[in-house]
Protein backbone atom coordinates (compact mmCIF):
# COMPACT_ATOMS: atom_id res chain seq x y z
CA UNK A 1 0.00 0.00 0.00
CA UNK A 2 1.50 3.31 -0.82
CA UNK A 3 1.80 6.26 1.95
CA UNK A 4 1.41 8.94 -0.40
CA UNK A 5 -1.34 11.38 -0.58
CA UNK A 6 -2.73 13.53 -3.48
CA UNK A 7 -5.44 16.45 -3.36
CA UNK A 8 -7.16 17.23 -6.35
CA UNK A 9 -8.64 20.06 -6.98
CA UNK A 10 -12.18 20.19 -8.31
CA UNK A 11 -14.17 17.53 -9.18
CA UNK A 12 -14.86 17.83 -12.71
CA UNK A 13 -14.71 15.00 -14.95
CA UNK A 14 -10.70 15.09 -15.17
CA UNK A 15 -10.20 15.66 -11.47
CA UNK A 16 -12.72 12.92 -11.16
CA UNK A 17 -11.15 10.25 -13.94
CA UNK A 18 -7.63 11.31 -12.16
CA UNK A 19 -9.15 10.51 -8.19
CA UNK A 20 -10.00 7.13 -9.42
CA UNK A 21 -6.69 6.11 -10.35
CA UNK A 22 -5.37 7.53 -8.43
CA UNK A 23 -6.96 5.58 -5.69
CA UNK A 24 -7.15 2.46 -7.65
CA UNK A 25 -3.28 2.64 -7.14
CA UNK A 26 -3.63 3.27 -3.82
CA UNK A 27 -2.71 6.57 -3.29
CA UNK A 28 -4.60 8.26 -0.60
CA UNK A 29 -7.19 10.91 -2.26
CA UNK A 30 -8.67 14.26 -1.45
CA UNK A 31 -11.27 15.86 -3.77
CA UNK A 32 -11.65 19.11 -3.26
CA UNK A 33 -14.25 21.27 -4.42
CA UNK A 34 -15.83 24.50 -4.60
CA UNK A 35 -19.56 23.57 -5.47
CA UNK A 36 -21.44 21.73 -3.66
CA UNK A 37 -21.41 18.55 -5.48
CA UNK A 38 -19.44 16.87 -8.23
CA UNK A 39 -19.11 17.58 -12.35
CA UNK A 40 -17.76 20.99 -12.60
CA UNK A 41 -19.23 21.72 -16.07
CA UNK A 42 -21.46 18.75 -15.96
CA UNK A 43 -24.08 20.59 -13.62
CA UNK A 44 -27.37 20.77 -12.97
CA UNK A 45 -29.55 23.66 -12.50
CA UNK A 46 -33.30 23.28 -10.69
CA UNK A 47 -36.01 24.97 -12.90
CA UNK A 48 -39.85 24.77 -11.62
CA UNK A 49 -38.92 21.99 -9.29
CA UNK A 50 -36.95 19.56 -12.28
CA UNK A 51 -32.95 18.98 -12.61
CA UNK A 52 -31.60 20.22 -16.05
CA UNK A 53 -28.59 19.26 -17.46
CA UNK A 54 -26.64 23.02 -17.48
CA UNK A 55 -23.78 21.86 -19.01
CA UNK A 56 -22.47 19.03 -21.62
CA UNK A 57 -25.28 17.02 -23.06
CA UNK A 58 -23.38 15.12 -25.62
CA UNK A 59 -22.04 11.39 -24.36
CA UNK A 60 -19.54 9.67 -26.67
CA UNK A 61 -16.18 8.09 -27.04
CA UNK A 62 -17.67 5.39 -24.73
CA UNK A 63 -14.57 3.17 -24.72
CA UNK A 64 -12.61 5.96 -22.41
CA UNK A 65 -14.97 5.44 -19.64
CA UNK A 66 -15.62 1.47 -20.50
CA UNK A 67 -11.57 1.05 -19.72
CA UNK A 68 -11.69 4.37 -16.90
CA UNK A 69 -14.11 2.44 -14.87
CA UNK A 70 -13.02 -1.59 -15.82
CA UNK A 71 -9.65 -0.10 -13.68
CA UNK A 72 -11.26 0.64 -11.15
CA UNK A 73 -13.14 -2.75 -10.66
CA UNK A 74 -16.62 -2.26 -12.42
CA UNK A 75 -18.32 -1.23 -15.39
CA UNK A 76 -20.68 1.19 -17.45
CA UNK A 77 -23.46 -1.26 -17.09
CA UNK A 78 -23.42 -1.77 -13.62
CA UNK A 79 -23.15 1.97 -12.62
CA UNK A 80 -25.52 3.56 -15.33
CA UNK A 81 -27.89 3.40 -17.44
CA UNK A 82 -27.22 4.28 -21.17
CA UNK A 83 -29.17 3.85 -24.42
CA UNK A 84 -27.45 4.76 -27.38
CA UNK A 85 -29.36 7.19 -29.73
CA UNK A 86 -30.14 6.13 -33.56
CA UNK A 87 -30.86 9.49 -34.68
CA UNK A 88 -27.73 11.48 -33.46
CA UNK A 89 -29.34 14.77 -33.84
CA UNK A 90 -32.06 16.48 -35.96
CA UNK A 91 -30.79 19.55 -37.74
CA UNK A 92 -33.34 21.95 -39.41
CA UNK A 93 -32.93 25.33 -41.50
CA UNK A 94 -36.33 26.73 -42.38
CA UNK A 95 -39.89 24.94 -41.45
CA UNK A 96 -39.49 22.85 -44.81
CA UNK A 97 -35.38 22.33 -44.77
CA UNK A 98 -34.62 19.17 -42.03
CA UNK A 99 -31.98 16.89 -42.05
CA UNK A 100 -31.63 13.71 -39.56
CA UNK A 101 -28.03 11.92 -39.06
CA UNK A 102 -28.41 8.57 -37.93
CA UNK A 103 -25.93 5.99 -35.93
CA UNK A 104 -25.93 3.97 -39.30
CA UNK A 105 -23.60 5.80 -42.01
CA UNK A 106 -25.71 4.12 -44.65
CA UNK A 107 -29.40 5.75 -43.31
CA UNK A 108 -27.41 9.33 -43.08
CA UNK A 109 -26.05 8.45 -46.76
CA UNK A 110 -30.02 8.08 -48.01
CA UNK A 111 -31.13 10.62 -45.70
CA UNK A 112 -28.64 13.43 -47.36
CA UNK A 113 -29.24 11.84 -50.70
CA UNK A 114 -32.77 12.40 -50.09
CA UNK A 115 -32.42 16.52 -48.75
CA UNK A 116 -28.93 17.14 -51.03
CA UNK A 117 -29.13 15.01 -53.87
CA UNK A 118 -26.95 11.70 -55.04
CA UNK A 119 -24.30 13.82 -55.58
CA UNK A 120 -23.64 14.83 -51.99
CA UNK A 121 -24.66 11.96 -50.94
CA UNK A 122 -21.69 10.18 -52.79
CA UNK A 123 -19.32 13.35 -51.37
CA UNK A 124 -20.91 12.53 -47.62
CA UNK A 125 -18.89 8.54 -48.04
CA UNK A 126 -15.78 10.11 -48.96
CA UNK A 127 -16.34 12.49 -45.52
CA UNK A 128 -16.90 9.58 -43.68
CA UNK A 129 -13.49 7.92 -44.70
CA UNK A 130 -11.36 11.08 -44.44
CA UNK A 131 -12.57 12.15 -41.28
CA UNK A 132 -12.65 8.06 -39.42
CA UNK A 133 -8.26 8.11 -41.53
CA UNK A 134 -8.21 11.36 -39.14
CA UNK A 135 -9.45 9.53 -36.04
CA UNK A 136 -7.37 6.57 -36.41
CA UNK A 137 -4.24 8.66 -36.87
CA UNK A 138 -4.50 10.64 -33.95
CA UNK A 139 -5.83 8.50 -31.71
CA UNK A 140 -3.06 6.68 -29.72
CA UNK A 141 0.13 8.76 -30.70
CA UNK A 142 -2.38 12.26 -29.50
CA UNK A 143 -5.61 11.57 -27.56
CA UNK A 144 -3.93 8.88 -25.98
CA UNK A 145 -0.47 10.14 -25.38
CA UNK A 146 1.09 12.76 -23.43
CA UNK A 147 1.26 16.54 -24.74
CA UNK A 148 2.90 16.70 -28.08
CA UNK A 149 5.12 20.31 -28.40
CA UNK A 150 4.94 20.42 -32.10
CA UNK A 151 3.68 18.66 -35.20
CA UNK A 152 7.63 17.36 -35.29
CA UNK A 153 6.50 15.53 -32.11
CA UNK A 154 3.50 13.93 -33.50
CA UNK A 155 5.26 12.52 -36.34
CA UNK A 156 7.97 10.97 -34.35
CA UNK A 157 5.85 9.53 -32.35
CA UNK A 158 3.26 8.31 -35.02
CA UNK A 159 6.18 6.89 -36.89
CA UNK A 160 7.36 6.78 -40.47
CA UNK A 161 4.49 4.41 -41.16
CA UNK A 162 1.71 7.21 -40.38
CA UNK A 163 3.72 10.03 -42.45
CA UNK A 164 1.05 9.78 -45.18
CA UNK A 165 -1.65 9.85 -42.59
CA UNK A 166 -0.72 12.86 -40.84
CA UNK A 167 -0.55 14.34 -43.92
CA UNK A 168 -3.81 13.84 -44.37
CA UNK A 169 -5.17 15.50 -41.30
CA UNK A 170 -4.73 18.74 -42.93
CA UNK A 171 -3.57 21.03 -39.63
CA UNK A 172 -2.55 23.69 -41.89
CA UNK A 173 -6.08 24.35 -43.77
CA UNK A 174 -9.72 25.24 -42.43
CA UNK A 175 -12.46 22.87 -41.32
CA UNK A 176 -14.71 25.21 -43.59
CA UNK A 177 -11.85 24.86 -46.59
CA UNK A 178 -12.02 21.42 -46.31
CA UNK A 179 -15.40 21.06 -45.97
CA UNK A 180 -15.89 22.57 -49.29
CA UNK A 181 -13.56 19.61 -50.68
CA UNK A 182 -16.74 17.52 -49.64
CA UNK A 183 -19.87 19.58 -49.78
CA UNK A 184 -21.22 21.55 -52.92
CA UNK A 185 -24.55 22.47 -50.66
CA UNK A 186 -23.99 25.12 -48.43
CA UNK A 187 -26.13 23.47 -45.59
CA UNK A 188 -24.18 20.48 -45.09
CA UNK A 189 -21.04 22.67 -44.87
CA UNK A 190 -22.62 24.27 -42.08
CA UNK A 191 -23.57 21.20 -40.14
CA UNK A 192 -20.36 19.77 -40.52
CA UNK A 193 -18.27 22.77 -39.75
CA UNK A 194 -20.62 23.14 -36.41
CA UNK A 195 -18.42 20.64 -34.63
CA UNK A 196 -15.74 23.09 -34.60
CA UNK A 197 -18.16 24.79 -31.58
CA UNK A 198 -17.97 21.17 -29.32
CA UNK A 199 -14.15 22.88 -28.69
CA UNK A 200 -15.25 26.38 -28.70
CA UNK A 201 -14.28 27.74 -32.09
CA UNK A 202 -14.97 29.22 -35.04
CA UNK A 203 -14.96 26.25 -38.31
CA UNK A 204 -13.71 29.70 -40.50
CA UNK A 205 -10.63 29.43 -38.01
CA UNK A 206 -10.23 25.94 -36.88
CA UNK A 207 -8.25 23.41 -38.51
CA UNK A 208 -9.12 20.65 -40.75
CA UNK A 209 -8.58 18.22 -38.42
CA UNK A 210 -11.54 18.56 -36.42
CA UNK A 211 -12.75 16.60 -38.71
CA UNK A 212 -12.54 13.43 -36.33
CA UNK A 213 -15.34 14.80 -34.19
CA UNK A 214 -17.81 13.22 -37.58
CA UNK A 215 -16.21 10.05 -37.31
CA UNK A 216 -16.43 9.92 -32.94
CA UNK A 217 -20.57 10.53 -33.33
CA UNK A 218 -20.85 7.99 -35.78
CA UNK A 219 -19.19 5.49 -33.39
CA UNK A 220 -22.15 6.19 -30.97
CA UNK A 221 -23.70 8.64 -28.88
CA UNK A 222 -25.61 7.39 -25.71
CA UNK A 223 -28.38 9.18 -23.16
CA UNK A 224 -27.58 8.88 -19.56
CA UNK A 225 -30.64 7.32 -17.88
CA UNK A 226 -29.95 10.00 -15.07
CA UNK A 227 -28.14 12.72 -17.13
CA UNK A 228 -24.77 14.05 -17.39
CA UNK A 229 -24.66 15.44 -13.89
CA UNK A 230 -25.99 12.03 -12.53
CA UNK A 231 -23.24 10.64 -14.86
CA UNK A 232 -20.73 12.92 -12.66
CA UNK A 233 -22.59 11.60 -9.93
CA UNK A 234 -21.80 8.31 -10.41
CA UNK A 235 -17.88 8.34 -11.18
CA UNK A 236 -17.75 10.45 -7.39
CA UNK A 237 -20.13 7.43 -5.91
CA UNK A 238 -17.21 5.25 -7.56
CA UNK A 239 -14.56 6.99 -6.37
CA UNK A 240 -15.69 7.28 -2.55
CA UNK A 241 -16.01 3.28 -2.84
CA UNK A 242 -12.68 3.23 -3.58
CA UNK A 243 -11.88 5.14 -0.55
CA UNK A 244 -11.78 8.83 -2.15
CA UNK A 245 -12.57 11.75 0.47
CA UNK A 246 -14.91 14.55 -0.68
CA UNK A 247 -15.02 17.84 0.33
CA UNK A 248 -17.33 20.14 -1.08
CA UNK A 249 -17.80 23.82 -0.73
CA UNK A 250 -14.52 24.30 -0.23
CA UNK A 251 -12.34 26.92 -2.19
CA UNK A 252 -9.43 26.72 -2.60
CA UNK A 253 -7.41 29.66 -2.69
CA UNK A 254 -3.65 28.60 -2.62
CA UNK A 255 -1.52 26.10 -4.26
CA UNK A 256 1.41 25.60 -1.54
CA UNK A 257 4.99 24.94 -2.60
CA UNK A 258 8.16 24.50 -0.21
CA UNK A 259 11.59 24.01 -2.24
CA UNK A 260 10.20 23.74 -5.63
CA UNK A 261 7.79 21.16 -4.69
CA UNK A 262 3.91 21.05 -3.92
CA UNK A 263 3.08 20.89 -0.94
CA UNK A 264 -1.15 20.96 -0.70
CA UNK A 265 -3.65 23.53 -0.62
CA UNK A 266 -4.74 26.60 1.13
CA UNK A 267 -8.99 26.96 1.63
CA UNK A 268 -10.66 30.06 1.55
CA UNK A 269 -11.28 29.48 5.22
CA UNK A 270 -7.59 29.58 6.17
CA UNK A 271 -7.61 25.22 6.51
CA UNK A 272 -4.38 23.78 5.07
CA UNK A 273 -4.80 20.54 3.51
CA UNK A 274 -1.23 19.20 3.39
CA UNK A 275 -0.35 16.48 0.34
CA UNK A 276 2.31 14.86 -1.06
CA UNK A 277 1.11 15.99 -4.39
CA UNK A 278 -1.37 17.98 -5.92
CA UNK A 279 -3.25 17.55 -9.50
CA UNK A 280 -5.22 20.76 -10.48
CA UNK A 281 -8.82 20.15 -12.36
CA UNK A 282 -8.96 23.81 -12.91
CA UNK A 283 -9.32 25.54 -16.03
CA UNK A 284 -5.50 26.86 -16.30
CA UNK A 285 -6.45 30.71 -16.94
CA UNK A 286 -7.19 30.90 -13.41
CA UNK A 287 -3.64 29.55 -12.91
CA UNK A 288 -2.20 31.96 -14.92
CA UNK A 289 -4.02 34.97 -13.54
CA UNK A 290 -3.05 34.54 -9.68
CA UNK A 291 -5.94 32.82 -8.23
CA UNK A 292 -4.42 29.87 -6.80
CA UNK A 293 -1.31 31.42 -5.79
CA UNK A 294 2.00 33.50 -7.01
CA UNK A 295 3.66 30.35 -6.50
CA UNK A 296 2.20 28.43 -9.39
CA UNK A 297 1.18 31.23 -10.98
CA UNK A 298 3.92 30.82 -13.93
CA UNK A 299 3.53 27.20 -14.13
CA UNK A 300 1.42 27.79 -17.53
CA UNK A 301 1.39 31.06 -19.57
CA UNK A 302 -2.03 33.54 -20.12
CA UNK A 303 -4.49 32.59 -22.43
CA UNK A 304 -5.13 36.07 -24.33
CA UNK A 305 -8.61 36.92 -24.20
CA UNK A 306 -8.73 36.84 -28.30
CA UNK A 307 -7.36 33.11 -28.11
CA UNK A 308 -10.21 32.07 -25.33
CA UNK A 309 -12.60 29.34 -27.09
CA UNK A 310 -16.25 30.66 -27.24
CA UNK A 311 -18.59 31.00 -24.04
CA UNK A 312 -22.59 30.39 -24.31
CA UNK A 313 -25.70 32.27 -23.86
CA UNK A 314 -28.29 29.74 -22.50
CA UNK A 315 -31.70 28.75 -21.42
CA UNK A 316 -32.96 26.31 -19.31
CA UNK A 317 -36.84 25.80 -19.15
CA UNK A 318 -39.82 23.60 -18.66
CA UNK A 319 -42.15 24.10 -20.99
CA UNK A 320 -44.35 22.81 -24.04
CA UNK A 321 -42.90 22.70 -27.18
CA UNK A 322 -45.11 22.32 -30.51
CA UNK A 323 -45.24 22.43 -34.01
CA UNK A 324 -41.46 20.59 -34.99
CA UNK A 325 -40.99 16.85 -34.15
CA UNK A 326 -38.14 17.23 -31.67
CA UNK A 327 -35.49 14.66 -31.39
CA UNK A 328 -33.07 14.91 -27.76
CA UNK A 329 -30.77 16.61 -29.91
CA UNK A 330 -31.31 19.28 -32.50
CA UNK A 331 -29.94 21.96 -34.36
CA UNK A 332 -31.50 24.86 -36.27
CA UNK A 333 -28.83 26.78 -38.08
CA UNK A 334 -28.67 30.65 -38.57
CA UNK A 335 -29.65 32.15 -42.32
CA UNK A 336 -25.64 33.96 -42.18
CA UNK A 337 -22.97 31.37 -40.87
CA UNK A 338 -20.16 33.68 -41.59
CA UNK A 339 -21.71 36.80 -40.34
CA UNK A 340 -22.92 34.68 -37.03
CA UNK A 341 -18.91 33.83 -36.18
CA UNK A 342 -17.62 37.31 -37.47
CA UNK A 343 -19.79 38.85 -34.72
CA UNK A 344 -19.06 36.37 -32.43
CA UNK A 345 -14.93 36.57 -33.01
CA UNK A 346 -14.29 40.41 -34.51
CA UNK A 347 -16.74 42.38 -33.43
CA UNK A 348 -17.47 40.51 -29.68
CA UNK A 349 -21.17 41.19 -29.53
CA UNK A 350 -24.23 38.52 -29.04
CA UNK A 351 -25.35 37.05 -32.19
CA UNK A 352 -28.38 38.81 -34.15
CA UNK A 353 -29.27 35.64 -35.95
CA UNK A 354 -27.70 32.54 -33.93
CA UNK A 355 -27.70 28.99 -34.72
CA UNK A 356 -29.51 27.26 -31.90
CA UNK A 357 -28.83 23.97 -30.13
CA UNK A 358 -31.74 22.38 -27.87
CA UNK A 359 -31.19 19.43 -26.00
CA UNK A 360 -34.83 17.75 -25.39
CA UNK A 361 -33.96 15.88 -22.04
CA UNK A 362 -36.65 14.16 -22.10
CA UNK A 363 -37.19 12.77 -26.03
CA UNK A 364 -35.22 9.34 -26.75
CA UNK A 365 -35.50 7.79 -30.37
CA UNK A 366 -35.73 4.48 -28.80
CA UNK A 367 -39.56 2.89 -29.35
CA UNK A 368 -40.04 -0.25 -26.62
CA UNK A 369 -39.75 -2.50 -30.25
CA UNK A 370 -36.34 -1.10 -30.44
CA UNK A 371 -37.32 0.83 -33.52
CA UNK A 372 -37.63 4.69 -34.35
CA UNK A 373 -40.32 6.52 -32.25
CA UNK A 374 -41.66 9.92 -32.98
CA UNK A 375 -39.89 11.50 -30.05
CA UNK A 376 -43.00 12.92 -29.04
CA UNK A 377 -43.78 13.68 -25.38
CA UNK A 378 -46.37 14.58 -23.96
CA UNK A 379 -47.06 18.29 -21.09
CA UNK A 380 -43.90 19.93 -20.11
CA UNK A 381 -40.33 18.97 -20.69
CA UNK A 382 -36.58 19.89 -19.69
CA UNK A 383 -35.20 22.06 -22.53
CA UNK A 384 -31.48 23.22 -22.86
CA UNK A 385 -31.46 25.92 -25.42
CA UNK A 386 -28.09 27.45 -26.21
CA UNK A 387 -26.63 29.73 -28.87
CA UNK A 388 -22.84 30.99 -29.00
CA UNK A 389 -21.33 34.05 -27.02
CA UNK A 390 -18.03 35.59 -26.85
CA UNK A 391 -15.93 35.32 -23.94
CA UNK A 392 -16.30 38.68 -22.66
CA UNK A 393 -17.83 37.66 -19.17
CA UNK A 394 -14.59 39.06 -16.95
CA UNK A 395 -14.91 42.60 -19.08
CA UNK A 396 -18.50 43.20 -20.41
CA UNK A 397 -21.93 42.01 -19.13
CA UNK A 398 -24.17 42.66 -21.69
CA UNK A 399 -26.92 44.45 -20.58
CA UNK A 400 -30.92 43.22 -19.98
CA UNK A 401 -31.70 44.52 -23.89
CA UNK A 402 -28.84 42.99 -25.36
CA UNK A 403 -29.88 39.66 -24.14
CA UNK A 404 -33.00 40.48 -24.57
CA UNK A 405 -32.28 40.90 -28.24
CA UNK A 406 -30.53 37.87 -28.73
CA UNK A 407 -33.36 35.70 -27.31
CA UNK A 408 -35.48 37.35 -29.39
CA UNK A 409 -33.84 36.53 -32.33
CA UNK A 410 -33.47 33.09 -30.61
CA UNK A 411 -36.78 32.30 -30.61
CA UNK A 412 -38.04 33.89 -33.71
CA UNK A 413 -35.38 31.39 -35.33
CA UNK A 414 -36.73 28.58 -33.63
CA UNK A 415 -40.50 29.57 -35.00
CA UNK A 416 -39.52 29.88 -38.67
CA UNK A 417 -38.37 26.20 -38.34
CA UNK A 418 -41.83 25.54 -36.79
CA UNK A 419 -41.02 25.20 -33.37
CA UNK A 420 -42.76 27.09 -30.79
CA UNK A 421 -42.08 26.82 -27.07
CA UNK A 422 -44.97 28.14 -24.52
CA UNK A 423 -43.45 28.46 -20.83
CA UNK A 424 -44.23 30.53 -17.66
CA UNK A 425 -41.74 33.09 -16.52
CA UNK A 426 -41.08 31.26 -13.41
CA UNK A 427 -40.30 28.21 -15.73
CA UNK A 428 -36.57 29.66 -17.04
CA UNK A 429 -33.13 30.14 -16.19
CA UNK A 430 -31.00 32.27 -18.39
CA UNK A 431 -27.07 32.08 -17.91
CA UNK A 432 -24.79 34.36 -19.78
CA UNK A 433 -20.88 34.51 -20.34
CA UNK A 434 -21.00 36.73 -16.88
CA UNK A 435 -22.28 33.96 -15.25
CA UNK A 436 -20.11 31.55 -16.59
CA UNK A 437 -16.80 33.66 -15.35
CA UNK A 438 -18.29 33.90 -12.04
CA UNK A 439 -18.76 30.46 -11.86
CA UNK A 440 -15.47 29.34 -13.50
CA UNK A 441 -12.88 32.22 -12.06
CA UNK A 442 -10.15 33.30 -14.54
CA UNK A 443 -12.20 31.79 -17.84
CA UNK A 444 -14.04 35.36 -19.19
CA UNK A 445 -17.30 32.95 -19.56
CA UNK A 446 -15.17 30.73 -22.06
CA UNK A 447 -16.06 27.22 -21.74
CA UNK A 448 -13.68 25.11 -23.33
CA UNK A 449 -9.96 27.14 -22.85
CA UNK A 450 -7.94 28.12 -25.13
CA UNK A 451 -9.83 28.17 -28.68
CA UNK A 452 -8.38 25.65 -31.42
CA UNK A 453 -7.80 27.87 -33.87
CA UNK A 454 -5.13 27.40 -35.89
CA UNK A 455 -2.21 24.64 -36.11
CA UNK A 456 -0.89 25.90 -33.05
CA UNK A 457 -3.37 25.34 -31.00
CA UNK A 458 -3.53 22.27 -29.92
CA UNK A 459 0.36 22.38 -29.11
CA UNK A 460 -0.15 25.19 -26.73
CA UNK A 461 -2.40 23.62 -24.15
CA UNK A 462 0.00 22.23 -21.44
CA UNK A 463 0.65 18.70 -20.60
CA UNK A 464 0.02 17.23 -17.27
CA UNK A 465 3.58 18.41 -15.94
CA UNK A 466 4.17 21.26 -14.28
CA UNK A 467 7.58 22.94 -13.75
CA UNK A 468 6.50 22.74 -9.94
CA UNK A 469 7.52 19.68 -8.51
CA UNK A 470 4.33 17.15 -7.65
CA UNK A 471 1.72 19.81 -9.09
CA UNK A 472 -0.10 18.12 -12.15
CA UNK A 473 -2.84 19.38 -14.67
CA UNK A 474 -6.06 17.80 -15.72
CA UNK A 475 -9.10 19.53 -16.96
CA UNK A 476 -9.95 20.71 -20.54
CA UNK A 477 -8.11 23.26 -20.83
CA UNK A 478 -5.00 21.40 -20.83
CA UNK A 479 -4.38 18.64 -23.29
CA UNK A 480 -5.66 16.77 -25.22
CA UNK A 481 -8.63 18.97 -25.10
CA UNK A 482 -12.47 20.18 -24.18
CA UNK A 483 -15.27 17.68 -24.14
CA UNK A 484 -16.47 14.92 -21.53
CA UNK A 485 -13.90 12.28 -23.01
CA UNK A 486 -11.26 14.03 -23.44
CA UNK A 487 -11.25 15.99 -20.21
CA UNK A 488 -11.67 12.56 -18.70
CA UNK A 489 -8.63 11.67 -20.37
CA UNK A 490 -6.19 14.69 -19.69
CA UNK A 491 -6.75 13.21 -15.83
CA UNK A 492 -5.91 9.66 -16.34
CA UNK A 493 -2.69 11.26 -18.40
CA UNK A 494 -2.11 13.58 -15.07
CA UNK A 495 -2.59 10.51 -12.85
CA UNK A 496 -0.23 8.11 -14.80
CA UNK A 497 1.87 10.97 -14.99
CA UNK A 498 2.28 11.32 -11.51
CA UNK A 499 2.59 7.51 -10.57
CA UNK A 500 5.19 7.34 -13.05
CA UNK A 501 7.37 9.73 -11.36
CA UNK A 502 6.41 8.75 -7.81
CA UNK A 503 7.80 5.43 -9.08
CA UNK A 504 10.86 6.99 -10.69
CA UNK A 505 11.30 8.91 -7.64
CA UNK A 506 11.64 5.98 -5.32
CA UNK A 507 14.07 4.53 -7.68
CA UNK A 508 16.25 7.40 -6.85
CA UNK A 509 16.40 7.32 -3.68
CA UNK A 510 17.36 3.87 -3.59
CA UNK A 511 20.70 4.57 -5.81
Amino acid sequence: MNSETAIVVGAGVGGLAAALDLATAGIGVTVVEAAAGPGGKMRAVTVAGHAIDAGPTVFTMRWVFDELLAAAGTTLEREVSLKPLQVLARHAWSEDERLDLFADVERSEGAIGVFAGAAEARRFRGFCDRAARIYSTLERPFLRGARCRSPLDLFFRAGLRRIPDLAAISPFGTLWGALADHFHDPRLRQLFGRYATYCGSSPFLAPATLMLIAHVEQQGVWVVGDGMHGFAKALARIAQRRGVAFRFGATVVNVTVADGRATGVLLASGEWLPADVVVLNTDVAALANGGLGEAVRRTVGAVPQRSRSLSALTWMLVGEAQGFPLRHHNVFFSGDYRGEFDRLHRDRRLPDDPTIYICAQDRSDIAPDGGVSNGGTAGPERLFCLVNAPPTGDTEAFDVEEIAACEHATFSRLARCGLEIRYPPEALRVVTPADFHRLFPGTGGALYGRASHGWRASFQRPGSRTRVRGLYLAGGSTHPGPGVPMAALSGRLAAASLLADLVSGRRSLRK
